[in-house]
């Protein structure tokens, strides 16, 4: 049998994408460079202006180079919509709902207030009415992908500023639809009946949103809970990237953007038991697709565009970010925000965003721009995005921004996530008694367990927990780790319950970890990893039979309670010497003392 012959031409967008990965961002890392302004970097030089305009005469380059943008768009528009997709999981309807004055008034103003005085600007250049609404238009709009990677780097979503700028750009990805529409009906070829077809289309888009709403209600949670009995790894990441696909195409057929499907997906997972393991599982994809993106934003810029209009091209990008940050700011103070944290939305507002790119290719097809001017609009758009991390900082540049009191009107209510509290791995009985003692006296928690069904019955009766694998660290970070008064290990894994006290023992070494054991071996295996008290059920279980005998042949019950704790005392020493080499953490039991 004649062998098939391999094209490898098909690989080398991966391979530039993965080298870029494991390779040169690594390196910008060591630099102390934002991996954001990493990917686009090495978009410019992979791209059509950067090496592969080389290739004709120097072959070899070819192997390196990406000489159609094209191929990697489907990937680069997926990252998009993976992370709408995680923002959805981090928001929830009720969220959102509680925001509202934020996206839909902020958001409102500040894209009707940037897009109209960047038109006037444009018309005093000298461009015709309609030309200088789409400038205006695409220039408004801020990206979404690189300000949300840049706060969550910087750790900052939660933040005033981190809250604020993501209440405008929800209220961006919101306002694109309509906007296509009013582009479209700038267009010379409109018709009078134009306007029945715009009300038509917002219709048919409003429908759709209500069709996926209904059925990911009626569908998520018994897919997930199918796909969770499985206890497949891989089966749960082609549940979690179905569903991204599927709402994405769906809002995408319906004339919306593919990410805001995916973000009505991750806000339909957000009230579900399965929201921290989708995160944890989707995470890693996000972070890669979204790689591409901006590897593809880089891949745009034209460095012949600023040899030809370098003025232009610099004071255009100078001139954008300046005038929103002059709009962004006074009108973030009008609605409660301080002045600290208005200055900061508007530094990471101010550049261009990816909307700009599909708003100006429409313009394109419907001839309202030039080509020559799509290509400044785009170059502005595309640097200006590059400044985004470098602004950022600047943002935060001590003693830059006066420090002033955060008005409590804007602050999001805090979900009791954040709150510090006992995280309890494993819901069986063990950790629904643990749950019901904590209970009792009014300490928070928070469970985990790997059942869905369990999972599912809990969350019935209102309790604090989520479905996912507890022993992966990511999750742990999820369900704030960093914060948390206790870890309870309850598994009766014994191979993952001694990972987790491992993973978590690494992660942070003052925490409180008590966990569960078979025996007196497993309980001194567990002090080895990190535990700060490891319970054997055998020794448990023998004390309370020998208490209950005790009791029920006729010995005092205060002796006896005395006789236990001795005995537990001496159990326990002796465990504790079969691993002389382990730290054993003693905070809980000194903190007890001290009550006592």
């Amino acid at each position: 049998m004649e062998a098939h012959a391999l094209n490898t031409s098909i690989y080398k967008e991966a391979l530039v994408v993965l080298g870029a990965a494991g390779v040169v961002i690594p390196l910008f890392h060591r630099l102390r460079v934002s991996s954001v302004l990493g990917f686009m970097l090495v978009g410019v030089v992979v791209g059509p202006f950067g090496i592969a305009s080389f290739a004709p005469r120097l072959p070899w380059l070819s192997a390196i180079a990406i000489t159609e943008p094209d191929s990697i768009a489907p990937i680069a528009d997926l990252g998009v919509a993976l992370l709408l997709f995680m923002i959805g999981l981090e928001l929830s309807f009720e969220r959102l709902w509680l925001m509202r004055r934020l996206v839909f008034g902020l958001g409102s103003l500040q894209v009707s207030l940037c897009a109209a005085l960047l038109a006037l600007a444009t018309v005093a250049l000298g461009y015709n009415w309609s030309t200088a609404i789409v400038i205006g238009l695409a220039l408004a709009m801020s990206s979404t992908a690189v300000v949300i990677q840049v706060l969550a780097e910087e750790k900052r979503l939660n933040t005033p500023t981190g809250r604020t700028a993501f209440a405008i750009l929800l209220f961006q990805d919101l306002a694109v639809v309509p906007i296509l529409f009013a582009v479209g009906a700038l267009g010379p070829a409109t018709q009078s009946g134009g306007a029945v077809g715009i009300g038509l289309a917002i219709g048919q888009a409003i429908l759709a949103v209500a069709a996926i709403v209904a059925l990911g209600r009626l569908v998520l949670r018994p897919l997930f809970r199918s796909v969770a009995r499985t206890h497949s790894a891989d089966l749960f990441v082609a549940a979690c990237l179905l569903v991204v696909i599927s709402t994405g195409l769906a809002t995408a057929a319906a004339g919306l953007s593919m990410p805001l499907g995916a973000m009505i997906g991750g806000l339909l997972l957000a009230g579900t038991e399965y929201r921290r393991q989708v995160e944890v599982t989707i995470e890693p994809f996000k972070g890669l697709f979204v790689g591409v993106f901006l590897i593809s934003i880089g891949m745009s810029l034209d460095i012949r565009t600023m040899g030809a209009h370098p003025l232009l091209v610099f004071g255009g990008a100078g001139a954008v970010v300046l005038l929103k940050l002059l709009i962004i700011a006074p009108v973030a103070r009008t609605f409660g925000t301080a002045w600290t944290s208005g200055l900061q939305t508007g530094l990471l507002l101010g550049p261009g965003g990816e909307f700009g790119f599909v708003i100006v290719s429409v313009a394109i097809g419907d001839h309202l721009l030039a080509p020559e001017t799509a290509g400044i609009v785009l170059f502005i758009t595309a640097l200006t995005m590059a400044t985004i991390p470098m602004l950022s900082k600047l943002g935060n540049a001590p003693g830059l921004m006066p420090k002033t009191h955060i008005d409590p009107a804007l602050l999001v209510p805090e979900t009791s996530e954040a709150v510090p509290r006992v995280i309890i791995a494993g819901f069986g009985r063990v950790g629904q008694t643990v749950a019901a003692m904590l209970e009792t006296h009014s300490v928070p928690y928070v469970a985990i367990d790997s059942d869905p069904r369990r999972v599912a019955a809990q969350r019935k009766q209102g309790k604090p927990i989520y479905f996912g694998d507890i022993t992966r660290i990511e999750l742990l970070r999820r369900v704030h780790l960093d914060t948390a008064r206790a870890l309870v290990v309850t598994l009766d894994d014994t191979a993952a319950a001694d990972a987790l006290v491992a993973g978590a023992r690494a992660e942070r070494a003052d925490l409180l970890i008590v966990a569960r054991a078979r025996d007196a071996n497993h309980a001194a295996h567990l002090y080895r990893a990190g535990a700060s008290d490891a319970v054997p059920e055998t020794i448990e279980a023998s004390l309370q039979l020998s208490e209950a005998v005790l009791v029920d042949v006729g010995v005092a019950m205060g002796p006896v309670i005395v006789s236990i704790h001795k005995k537990r005392a001496e159990m326990q020493a002796a465990i504790k010497a079969m691993a002389p080499d382990a730290e054993i953490r003693t905070l809980g039991h000194r903190r007890l003392r001290d009550r006592l």
